[in-house]
C-alpha cells in the first residue's frame, strides 16, 4: 500500500499562539494544536479532499511550513471553514463543535427545545419580514402545556416582528413570547394579496432538554377494506431504545395484517445510517443480506478501504435487531410522504429502497442530502476513545456519498415525488387524521378514490424558507458510527 505521509504525521507541532483552551482538569492546549487535528482530521476523512488543494499530501514542504500555515488561523472553526469545499453549493453540511459532549446528545435525539415545531414562511421574496407556522407539537413540553397547536401562526417574538436578520437571535433564546396572529386570504382564492394580521394573543415559552422519540405517530386505518399502516417518524434517532420501539410498532402492524403503509417523512431531517437499514428492513424483509447502499470515500481513502476490506464499503438489508428477528412486513410497496425538510437518511430509505419495490413519493421534493457524515476526534485514531482531554473540539465533516443498489447517487437538487403536493398555510389538517391532505393524496391512491384527496392550492407567493430543524445546530444530516476496518488509520 501507499505510505500516505501527510495523514499520518508524527511530529509534534510547538508554536507561539495566543489562544488557550482548558477542561475541568487544568489541561491545556493551543489553538494550534486543534488546528493540528482539524488539518489532520479532513485530510484524511474529508469526502472532498482531492478538490481542496490545502489538504494535499504534498501541501506542504516541511514541518515549518505546515506550522506557520496553521498558525495564520486564529481558531479552529476559522480553518475548518478555510478547508469547506464551496460551502454554499457542495459541502453545504460539514461542521465543527467546539462540544461534543453536546453534540453525541444531539445525535441520540436530546437537545434544548421549548417543543414547539415550525417552518418559517414569507409572502415575495422582496420582503424580509418572516412568519411562523407551527407544524406540530412534541409531548410533554412547555408548547403543550401552553396550549400550542398544528396551523398557530405567529408574527413576531416578544413584541418584535419576525425578519430574515432576527430570526436567529428572537427563536434562540432559552425563552420567549410568541405574538399570534391570523390568516386573512382576503376573501379570494389568490394568494397574492393574502396577510397575516396582528393580533393581542400571546404564548410564553421555555426551552428546557428534552429527549425526542422519533416515532410520533402510528396507527392503523381501515378504510375501503384496507388495512392501512401509517407512521409518521421525524428522526433517525439510532438508539436501541427507538429501534427497540420502531420494530415494536412493525410488530403491531405485522399483527394487524396490514397490506399498506405510508410512511411519513415530511418533518425528518435525517440521521443514523442503521436506523435507515433497519427502517428500510422492517418494511421490507425479502432482501435480507442485499445491498441496501454503498459508500464512495475520497479517493484516497477509497483506495485504502478496498485493499483492506471491501465489504466495509456496502451496507446490506438486515433481518436482526440486538441478535433478535425484526418484525419485517415483506411488503413490496411504500408510500412515502416527503416535503423540503425531508433529508439524508429519509433520502437515503427512498433512495436505496427505489431498486427493489415500487416506492411512492407524495409531497414535495427533498432536500437533496445524500452524503454522510462521521463525529471525527482528537485522538491518535480519531475515535471517542482516548480524545485528548484538553478540549472538547469534534468534526462532523462529510465522509462520503451514498448510492443504491442501481448506483444513484448525487441527487443534489432532491428526490422529485409521484404525486406533487404541498403543505398550505391555510389548511394543515390534522397529522394522523384520513383527511389530511398529505395522507388523504396517499388514500387516495390506494383506494383508487380520488373523492378522497382534498386538492390543494399550489402557492405562487408564499414560500417556505426555514424550519425549527434549521435552528439545531448540528444539523443532523446522514452520520454513520460504522467501525473502520482495524488497518485503515494506521497505513
Amino acid at each position: 500500500m501507499k505510505n500516505y505521509k501527510a495523514l499520518f504525521l508524527l511530529f509534534i507541532i510547538s508554536l507561539n499562539t495566543v489562544s488557550c483552551f482548558k477542561d475541568n482538569d487544568d489541561v491545556s492546549v493551543t489553538a494550534n494544536q486543534i488546528n493540528d487535528f482539524v488539518w489532520k482530521g479532513l485530510n484524511l476523512f474529508y469526502l472532498y479532499k482531492d478538490d481542496v488543494p490545502d489538504l494535499a499530501d504534498n501541501r506542504f514542504s516541511s514541518d515549518d511550513e505546515y506550522a506557520s500555515y496553521l498558525n495564520d488561523f486564529t481558531s479552529p472553526r476559522d480553518l475548518f471553514e478555510a478547508l469547506r469545499y464551496q460551502p454554499q453549493t457542495v459541502d453545504r453540511f460539514s461542521r465543527i463543535f467546539e462540544n461534543y459532549i453536546a453534540l453525541e446528545q444531539l445525535l441520540d435525539g436530546n437537545f434544548t427545545t421549548n417543543g414547539m415545531e415550525f417552518q418559517l414562511f414569507r409572502f415575495s421574496e422582496t420582503t424580509t419580514n418572516r412568519y411562523g407556522i407551527v407544524t406540530h407539537v412534541l409531548p410533554n413540553t412547555s408548547a403543550e402545556f401552553q396550549g400550542v397547536k398544528r396551523g398557530d401562526i405567529f408574527y413576531g417574538v416578544d413584541g418584535v416582528q419576525l425578519t430574515e436578520s432576527n430570526i436567529s437571535q428572537l427563536l434562540g433564546q432559552n425563552s420567549y413570547m410568541i405574538n399570534l396572529g391570523s390568516y386573512n386570504n382576503n376573501g379570494t382564492p389568490e394568494t397574492t394579496d393574502d396577510t397575516v394580521e396582528t393580533t393581542s394573543e400571546t404564548i410564553d415559552l421555555i426551552k428546557a432538554q428534552y429527549s425526542e422519540n422519533p416515532i410520533y405517530i402510528n396507527n392503523i386505518l381501515n378504510i375501503d377494506n384496507k388495512q392501512i399502516g401509517y407512521l409518521m417518524y421525524n428522526g433517525f434517532t439510532g438508539t436501541d431504545q427507538y429501534n427497540s420501539q420502531l420494530n415494536d410498532v412493525f410488530g403491531s402492524f405485522k399483527s394487524a395484517g396490514i397490506n399498506e403503509l405510508v410512511l411519513d417523512l415530511r418533518y425528518n431531517s435525517g440521521g443514523s445510517v442503521n436506523s435507515a437499514i433497519l427502517l428500510s428492513s422492517l418494511i421490507t424483509g425479502q432482501f435480507t443480506g442485499e445491498i441496501f447502499s454503498t459508500q464512495e470515500w475520497n479517493s484516497q481513502f477509497q483506495e485504502a478501504i478496498e485493499n483492506e476490506n471491501p465489504e466495509f464499503l456496502i451496507d446490506r438489508f438486515t433481518d436482526r435487531l440486538n441478535n433478535a428477528s425484526i418484525n419485517s412486513l415483506e411488503l413490496s410497496k411504500v408510500y412515502i410522504l416527503t416535503t423540503g425538510r425531508s433529508a439524508s437518511a429519509s433520502e437515503l430509505v427512498i433512495n436505496s429502497l427505489r431498486p427493489y419495490i415500487n416506492v411512492v413519493q407524495i409531497g414535495t421534493t427533498t432536500t437533496g442530502k445524500y452524503q454522510a457524515s462521521r463525529i471525527v476526534y482528537d485522538s491518535p485514531n480519531f475515535s471517542r476513545e482516548n480524545a485528548n482531554a484538553g478540549h472538547t473540539y469534534a468534526m462532523l465533516p462529510l465522509i462520503y456519498k451514498s448510492l443504491n443498489a442501481n448506483g444513484v447517487t448525487d441527487y443534489f437538487d432532491g428526490l422529485e415525488p409521484d404525486i406533487t403536493i404541498s403543505e398550505q398555510v391555510r389548511n394543515l389538517g390534522v397529522l394522523g387524521d384520513e383527511n389530511e391532505p398529505y395522507l388523504a393524496a396517499a388514500i387516495s391512491d390506494i383506494t383508487g378514490n380520488s373523492g378522497k384527496l382534498t386538492q390543494q392550492k399550489v402557492s405562487n407567493t408564499i414560500q417556505f424558507t426555514s424550519s425549527s430543524k434549521d435552528y439545531i445546530p448540528s444539523g443532523l444530516g446522514l452520520y454513520s458510527n460504522k467501525e473502520l476496518p482495524t488497518g485503515i488509520i494506521k497505513q
